[in-house]
């Protein structure tokens, strides 16, 4: 998932892209961020897109400062809140060599971390961290490669959506999707897009300077997965992690 396909999907993204704020019944990601929140601090949102989490942000923070790598997706965010007079907006590519210098006292980063390519991942790691002043917090969201191969085993197994219809790739493609898998990435509607493993998210984040101290699951509808869920199909339900973490 790159620029362009961010930027050709920004005037379509509140029906094309998951919903993580609605989706999240438990409310789990809001509780997290409203543990630190403060209005004497500044709070960056990595990968903002059309601005969801800004009427949590804004009353919560005294600056916030909004991020992005689609301009189109930052025109839309600012025209919706144009009334949160307390947030920035600025387009910034967390794959690139070098970012802003600005450290802030919070960030969040709600399933932005999600491109097929382990260089940009690894920078957009890197450019995390520095955005977070020492004793900062984070909050992070991630799609689950757990969550993501059980309903590969759920739909295989119980013939879900038609899925035993599904055609195996072939050739170039079946090849390139197995050096993906080895790197934790499949597809979403049919995107390559990076899945994260639970030690993975650990090492990662421990790694650039972050003490973790909580993972744990967010979890969704089947709907979210399939057209047709059973209905018997219950417990457990599809996940995405949430990390909550601090920079030592």
């Amino acid at each position: 998932m790159e620029k362009k396909y961010w930027e050709k999907i920004a005037p379509n993204y509140e029906t094309e892209i998951f919903d993580v704020l609605k989706n999240d019944i438990s409310g789990k990601i809001v509780k997290s961020i409203l543990s630190f929140a403060n209005k004497k601090k500044s709070v960056i949102d990595i990968g903002c897109a059309v601005g969801k989490w800004m009427p949590v942000l804004s009353p919560n923070f005294g600056k916030v400062q909004a991020i992005d790598i689609s301009a189109k997706n930052l025109k839309i965010a600012a025209q919706k809140y144009k009334d949160l007079q307390n947030i920035n907006y600025q387009r910034v590519d967390m794959s690139a060599s070098k970012v802003p210098a600005v450290k802030y006292d919070a960030a969040i980063c709600i399933n932005a971390i999600l491109t097929a390519h382990l260089n940009k991942r690894n920078l957009f790691f890197k450019h995390m961290a520095s955005f977070i002043k020492k004793g900062g917090d984070l909050v992070l969201v991630v799609p689950s490669l757990e969550s993501k191969l059980f309903s590969h085993i759920v739909a295989n197994k119980y013939n879900v959506d038609n899925a035993k219809k599904d055609k195996a790739p072939t050739g170039k493609r079946a090849i390139e999707q197995i050096r993906y898998i080895k790197d934790g990435v499949t597809d979403i509607d049919d995107v390559p897009t990076k899945h994260f493993l639970k030690e993975e998210l650990t090492l990662l984040l421990e790694m650039e300077g972050f003490k973790v101290l909580e993972i744990e699951k967010i979890k969704y509808d089947w709907t979210t997965e399939f057209h047709k869920p059973p209905t018997w199909l219950k417990n457990p339900k599809p996940w995405d992690w949430l990390v909550v973490a601090k920079k030592k």
